[in-house]
């Protein structure tokens, strides 16, 4: 029980990538997979889908076509940029500062920008990362959240060439107010073990430096966004703190109710190319360039699927 399926695998590992899969600041919820890697001896990149403005970066911030080298004194244009402030706590913090950031594209230059990215590391093993759990949906669920980032990077990462590939989810419970129907994706997760492609979860905890480091981070961005906090990351960090129930820690979520918990705090992990291939459509996105025709992509899908029913916990 002292050792999970992911650590095992990744304990075999040398240069890993953590990358957040659907932009925004979902590298932020790969912080305390990523930081305990380090403590262990790895050598650990950052990366994320940005939702930002690159286009506008300066030219000597692009080390290949589609992915940006972000560092603490990198300039933006956009007053929205996550992966500027995570380089610049990581810097305060005498970490490896450097964020790589890919822009909003389709599949077809996403899939060139890691593996070019890949090579340049020598990376053996990647992990996705989502803030929240509709990553793990498959296309016939309730409600698929907000998918079409997850997806990108998804399909992208799948095919890559590194040993070692998989996904983490940290915030369950966070993407009910997207329709995500949390019964769905523990009936996923259900079906990814009896394939053998699920790898174990980890609670993160106030009481290890990783821990502690993630809730100094999110904090840190909350300082430096005010108007416009991460809700995910901020729900995690409450959760990881003790709170409970409809924790108020920004305007953006006034009108909804919040029901922080300690599930919220649980990361689960499963095999990245397993997950792939459960997709039903996938492979729709394979040869997309742009994000909107992901979109397209994604509401033709559901245009013709008949929707599993959505369920309600027992207790």
């Amino acid at each position: 029980m002292l050792d999970s399926p992911l650590s095992a695998r990744l304990g075999r590992s040398r240069r890993i990538l953590v990358a957040g899969a659907g932009g925004g600041f979902d590298v932020y919820a790969g912080l305390p997979l990523a930081l305990s890697l380090r403590e262990a001896g790895k050598e650990v990149h950052l990366a994320n889908l940005s939702f930002s403005r690159l286009d506008a970066l300066d030219l000597d911030v692009w080390l290949f076509e589609d992915v940006a080298e972000i560092r603490p004194g990198t300039e933006a244009r956009d007053w929205y940029f996550p992966e500027g402030c995570l380089s610049r706590w990581l810097a305060a913090q005498g970490l490896p500062s450097t964020v790589y950031a890919f822009p909003k594209v389709g599949v077809r230059p996403l899939r060139a920008a890691y593996a070019r990215l890949a090579e340049h590391l020598g990376l053996d093993a990647v992990v996705l990362v989502d803030g929240g759990t509709d990553i793990l949906m498959r296309g016939d669920e309730a409600g698929l959240g907000t998918p079409a980032e997850d997806m990108v990077s998804l399909a992208a990462a799948h095919a890559l060439d590194v040993p070692t590939k998989a996904v983490a989810c940290l915030g369950f419970g966070v993407d009910a107010y997207h329709g995500i129907n949390h019964v769905q994706v523990l009936e996923n997760l259900a079906a990814l073990e009896r394939e053998g492609a699920y790898l174990g979860a980890f609670s993160v905890s106030r009481a290890t430096r990783a821990g502690a480091l993630y809730l100094d981070a999110v904090a840190h961005a909350q300082a430096e966004l005010p108007a416009y906090p991460s809700i995910v990351n901020g729900s995690i960090a409450a959760a990881v703190r003790g709170e409970f129930g409809d924790v108020r820690f920004t305007d953006r979520t006034k009108g909804s109710e919040l029901f922080v918990n300690p599930l919220m705090a649980i990361c689960f992990a499963v095999d990245l190319d397993a997950l792939a291939r459960r997709s039903l459509y996938l492979d729709r996105l394979r040869d997309t360039v742009l994000m909107r025709q992901v979109v397209s992509e994604i509401e033709a899908f559901r245009d013709e699927v008949a929707p599993r029913p959505p369920k309600v916990f027992p207790h």
